[in-house]
């Protein structure tokens, strides 16, 4: 009896590798559905009015780049045929235009030269200074701070600064990422509006 129960075995384990083997060798006939993430993407992009302000992270409640956003009606649709002329960066200047001029880091306690062709973020950080940042694009204010002599755009000259509202300006605050400097001045870091 246990020589048939084998046979048996041996045959029906056959027969099922068989049937397996059919199966593979025909295809399963899946196919996998096609990856739509950029056609998605693109279509929710069309659906959403072009701004001037940047992302993430905007300011548009009281800040610099609100009125963008609540104006691109219109507006938006004249001015999206026009390219803004971009100001040149005072990081291209070349070497035989560079000034230097005394900056005192108040709560640091340091008064340092910094050139006019560098961020006050990159030279106060190049002179070992722990100094508050996160974008080092002007777009958050992270590295804010306030220059004690008076308006601000009277000691830096801010390059693709949106962010900081001219009255912001006007009481002192730069955002040191952006900021060149263009006379001596006395900055306190840390200092947002």
């Amino acid at each position: 009896m246990a020589v048939i129960s084998l046979v048996g075995v041996g045959a029906g384990l056959v027969l099922v590798l068989l049937v397996v083997a059919l199966h593979y060798s025909k295809g399963t006939g899946w196919e996998p559905t096609a990856d739509i993430t950029q056609e998605v993407l693109e279509r929710r992009a069309a659906t959403v009015a072009e701004t001037d302000f940047p992302e993430p992270m905007n300011r548009s409640i009281g800040g610099g780049g609100g009125v963008a956003a609540v104006g691109a009606g219109e507006e938006g649709a004249e001015l999206e045929g026009e390219e803004a002329e971009e100001e040149p960066s005072p990081a291209d200047m070349p070497e035989d235009e560079v000034e230097y001029f005394e900056v005192e880091f108040v709560k640091q306690g340091e008064t340092i030269e910094l050139a006019s062709n560098e961020t006050v973020l990159d030279q106060g950080e190049d002179a070992g200074m722990d100094l508050p940042y996160a974008c080092r694009q002007g777009s958050c204010v992270s590295c804010a701070a306030k220059i004690t002599n008076g308006p601000a755009e009277e000691y830096i000259t801010h390059h693709t600064q949106e962010t900081l509202s001219d009255e912001e300006m006007d009481n002192g605050y730069t955002l040191t990422c952006v900021a060149y400097p263009k006379a001596d001045f006395a900055i306190e870091t840390g200092e947002a509006p």
